[in-house]
Order: C-alpha cells, then structure tokens, then sequence
C-alpha cells in the first residue's frame, strides 16, 4: 500500500495544472513500480499505474517522478506508464555513458525526460536529450538562464521555472519565456488590494455569511442567492447532478434544505459559493480548498469533533479565502461569523483545530516530519493520514459539476525529439 505520496503542481502560463511532481514520504520506492525480473528497458504497459491511487493525484494530467540513477540503469523507470509520466533526472556534473545509455533508451521507448535543478550550460549530451529542463530560479542569474533558454528552446525544450516562492517571480518568469512554473508562489498571499470586493463577488461573500452561522436563516439564503441568477443556477445544477441522484428534481433552497438537512446544506452551499469567488483566478486554489475541506471534515470525528463535522469542513474550505480575495484574513473573517475556535485557527492562533489544518497543509506539502509530529500530537496514526488524503482527493474529483476543463487550454507535452 503506497501510503505517503504528496503532489505539487506545475503550472502552465495560464495557471493551469499541466502536472503534479509527487513526492513520497520514504523515497523512490514509494512511488516507482517494483522491479520484476525482466530486463532493463523492458517495455511498459501503458495503461498500468504506479500503485494504487495514482488516478487520483494525477487527474489526468502528467505525473513528474524523480528517478534515481539505480531506477533508471536497473529498468524500474521503465515499468512507469509512458503515457502519463515524465521521467525526472537530478543532473549530475557529468553523465557518464551508462546513464546516457539508459536515457536514450527510456527517451526512445516513447518518455518524456526532464532535468531537475540543471546548471549546465546547454552543451552537455544530457540537455541534448532532455524534453524539459527545471531551472531555479532563485539559484541562477537571469541572463545564464536566458542564454540556456535561447540555445534549447529552438530544439523543442520546454523550461519550467522552479521554486517560485512570491507572484512577482512568477510574473518575471512569465516575461523571460518560461513554458511552465512550480513553487508555492499560487498560494501565497499577494499585496492586498486597496478595492472592495466587486459587486458580484459580494453576493457570493454574503452567501457565505449566512452559511458560517451556527444557525442558518434558509429565507436569508434564498433572499441572497435569488439575485444572482448564475449562482442559483450553478447550485441546483449541482444539487441535480449525479452525486446526489434524488428521486425527485431539487427546484429551491428550502427543497434542498429538506431533502439534505441543515449541516449538509450548509456545506454545499459554502462550497459552491468557494468556488464562484475563484472563477477568474487558478483553478487549483478552489482545488485545494475542496480537499482540505474533505480532510478536515474526514478527520473530525477522529480528533474528538464527531458532531462538528460541517465546521472542520469550513476549515479547510476557507484556509485560502484570503488568497483568493486578496484581502487579509482578519478582515474576511470580520464578515463570517465563524465558530470562535474556527476562526482563530484560521488566523493562526493555537488551538486543536489549528493542529488539524496544519497537519492537513502539512500533508499536502510534503512536510512529512512536521506533519506527522502533528499527527501525534493528535492521537492519529501516520497511515490513516494517507487514508484520508487519497480519499479527500477522491472525493474533489467528484465533484465534476463545479469543476471547469482545467488542462483544455494548457500546451501540448513537448515533443518528443
């Protein structure tokens, strides 16, 4: 069972997923296939997955694995599913001929290559070979990389920009020609804007109000959502859709409100109107915000919170809204009335519901040490984390109703030179 498996994604310039690099918690061997006794560079099926769940972290995009030298001389590298896997080399100095033997053999057999971390300068028969070189650009000068850029571009290699930790890097990588860009730089506050939130936007934060009170008004809900046609709308598709799968049509708020109940209401409602106030914005932080949700909701009854089932939800849900509306969180949270003890963790305040969502984001980073300290602290076990995450992207997945084509506008894989 491939229990410790996180992603990161790597974004193309219109913010859109075009991969995920996964990350294990114990190695490579977490994530590669096991090495059966055939010979190296035996052929693989390409439909098989790594291990189980690899479906759902991927979601149909290409999964960046890191290969080790062994992984890729021994055959292991090549069991991966070409067709969904682009090969990670951590360059070396200098290949020698085993490795470039290797390669080119993977490189034949139908794999993208990528060189992570590449300081090169482009002459090596290395970057000959590779598809996609993964430049840091916190680490190079800008016109060393300018260079690298102008010599392979016109060879077909793609280039993504790694480490990216503030918007304005991405915005200057944008603008030196990077095809893709990887780092947390998506999910970090950016400067606050100085504007209200716009009209349209409001009526969705008002939703969200009536929503976040311990006691909904559903005639306050209706009286909101009505004035906006395109939220009505969204949320009875939603409700309609196949997930539910009702007997009889959902036609209103208070139908859905007897049909579903008060906590389950409230959810969908907060998760709806989530997910209109990040249209216009990268489609992986309303991702995000679902799976946290589910994490945390997940989590609740195993951490003492079996009847707050739909305030752990809204803890995961909202841990971003800050990002999403560029405002600081005190000040969006001024306008929720959150439970006390949600909104303080959401500011950061120490409570047993701040060690949820840090385990949560702790999980979905790949800081496994930190994470699993959490857990601890807790009461829970390394592996029902896993569990849970695999099953909180699951259920993201879903959700296809609130979901638009997120790779439709995103590049072609590169060519395979």
């Amino acid at each position: 069972m491939h229990r410790f498996i996180a992603r990161q994604p790597v974004l193309d310039r219109s913010e859109n997923v075009y991969g995920y690099e996964l990350f294990s918690r114990t190695g490579e061997a977490e994530i590669l296939p096991p090495l059966e006794s055939e010979a190296p560079g035996a052929k693989a099926d390409p439909d098989a997955v790594p291990f189980e769940g690899f479906a759902n972290l991927v979601e149909g995009s290409l999964a960046f694995i890191n290969c080790s030298r062994a992984a890729l001389l021994s055959g292991q590298a090549a069991r991966l599913p070409r067709d969904q896997v682009v090969i990670e080399i951590t360059s070396p100095r200098e290949a020698d001929e085993e490795l470039l033997t290797a390669c080119r053999g993977l490189k034949d057999a139908g794999f993208p290559l990528a060189l992570e971390n590449y300081e090169g300068s482009g002459e090596d028969p290395l970057a000959e070979l590779a598809n996609i070189i993964k430049l840091d650009v916190s680490a190079s000068a800008d016109r060393t990389q300018w260079l690298l850029m102008r010599k392979l571009r016109p060879k077909g290699v793609a280039f993504v920009a790694q480490n990216l930790q503030k918007r304005a890097q991405f915005q200057a990588a944008l603008q030196q020609g990077y095809n893709y860009f990887q780092g947390p730089f998506y999910i970090r506050p950016q400067p606050y804007s100085p504007y209200d939130v716009t009209p349209t936007k409001l009526v969705y934060l008002l939703v969200l109000r009536a929503v976040t009170r311990p006691e909904i008004d559903m005639q306050e809900i209706a009286e909101t959502i009505k004035h906006d046609l395109a939220l009505s709308y969204k949320l009875l598709r939603f409700l309609n859709s196949a997930r539910f799968a009702f007997h009889s049509r959902i036609t209103s708020v208070r139908h859905a409100l007897l049909m579903l109940g008060q906590n389950e209401i409230r959810k969908w409602i907060g998760l709806i109107s989530l997910a209109a106030l990040g249209e216009g914005g990268p489609p992986i932080l309303v991702k995000m915000a679902l799976i946290r949700a589910a994490f945390c909701e997940f989590l609740a009854p195993l951490v003492g919170g079996a009847k707050r089932e739909s305030d752990y939800f809204f803890l995961g849900l909202l841990s971003s809204i800050d990002v999403l509306l560029r405002r600081p969180m005190r000040v969006v949270l001024a306008e929720l009335p959150m439970t006390a003890d949600v909104g303080a963790a959401l500011v950061g305040e120490q409570n047993p519901l701040r060690d949820v969502l840090q385990t949560v984001i702790g999980y979905e980073q790949g800081n496994w040490e930190e994470c699993f300290q959490l857990a601890n602290k807790l009461g829970l076990k390394d592996e029902t984390l896993g569990e849970l995450y695999m099953r909180a992207l699951g259920w993201s997945r879903e959700l296809n109703p609130l979901e638009k084509k997120e790779h439709a506008e995103s590049p072609p894989a590169p060519a395979l030179a």
